[in-house]
């Protein structure tokens, strides 16, 4: 198996597309989620950097021999870092096209394309993956179809930064069980509510939100753990609280105080100063 090529190399940086467009173009050109380290020394400008943090992921250090599966996947850092890791196979899987996703009611046309623009058809995805040399393979599948019928059963899924988007996070963990081996390990990294963390930290709670925009349950640390027992795993690491932090993308400036008059102002702020408030959950099936 291939892996993805070491940055440092000298390899040239250009993709492997119709008219051999400079690496750096093609990335200028798309907004990136993730922060990833390309051939030639490009540094995608990530809404969030997530290398710092990795160290800290209870992920195994090594994966030979393991089939893995990293669910919405976005631009891949997850997905490559596994693949770096020495899995045997790494399936990802994403649902491509932004009308799929759990919209709620009123949520504005304007909303809607703006995400859409982000999420580029999943192109972030298919550069990294070409410069990187990469074998993983991405499917176009909701989290809510994972059928064992369709992608088979894994050693090992990660699941990152997704919950938060689904209108029924639940559901979206018992499929996620359905397609793993019995004994095998899900890696758990999602957001939580912050403020209900610190005030409730052994009940499970959440807040919703589900207002023109894909952020509906928003839980505290205890309440992700929870979701995952009643989707039938077995906690047995964390949930530990980390902080991701934002990446070139994230323009916010840090200091304006004034943000901190709304929820959503002090949240941005938190992200800007410090990172966004995520759990890290190990679990068993």
């Amino acid at each position: 198996m291939s892996s993805p090529a070491d940055p440092g190399e000298s390899t040239p940086a250009v993709a492997d597309r119709p008219g051999g467009v400079p690496l750096a173009d093609q990335v200028a050109a798309i907004s990136w989620y993730h922060t990833l380290e390309l051939p030639g020394g490009v540094v995608t400008p990530g809404f969030f950097d997530h290398r710092s943090i990795l160290p800290r992921v209870p992920l195994p250090a090594d994966l030979q021999g393991r089939r893995c599966l990293d669910v919405g996947t976005f631009n891949g850092f997850w997905a490559f870092e596994l693949e770096r890791r020495g899995a045997a196979e790494v399936v990802a899987v994403d649902v491509l096209d932004p009308r799929r996703w759990d919209w709620p009611v009123g949520a504005e046309a304007a909303t809607r394309a703006a995400v859409g623009e982000r999420h580029a058809g999943g192109d972030g995805f298919r550069i990294a993956a070409q410069t990187l040399g990469s074998t993983v393979t991405r499917e176009d599948v909701s989290v809510y179809d994972l059928d064992p019928a369709r992608v088979g059963r894994f050693d090992l899924i990660f699941l990152g930064s997704l919950l938060v988007h689904l209108r029924e996070p639940v559901r979206a963990l018992e499929a996620v069980a359905s397609v793993l081996h019995p004994g095998g390990t899900l890696v758990l990294v999602d957001g939580i509510d912050l403020p209900l963390t610190l005030s409730h930290p052994r009940t499970p709670v959440a807040r919703l939100d589900g207002r023109g925009r894909p952020w509906w349950w928003t839980a505290n640390a205890a309440g992700l753990a929870r979701m995952l027992e009643v989707a039938g795993f077995t906690v047995e690491r964390g949930p530990e609280r980390l902080f991701v932090p934002p990446g070139a993308g994230w323009r916010l400036n840090r200091w304006d105080w004034r943000l901190a008059r709304s929820r959503e102002g002090r949240y941005h702020l938190i992200v800007a100063w410090r990172g966004d408030p995520h759990a890290a959950i190990v679990a068993r099936r």
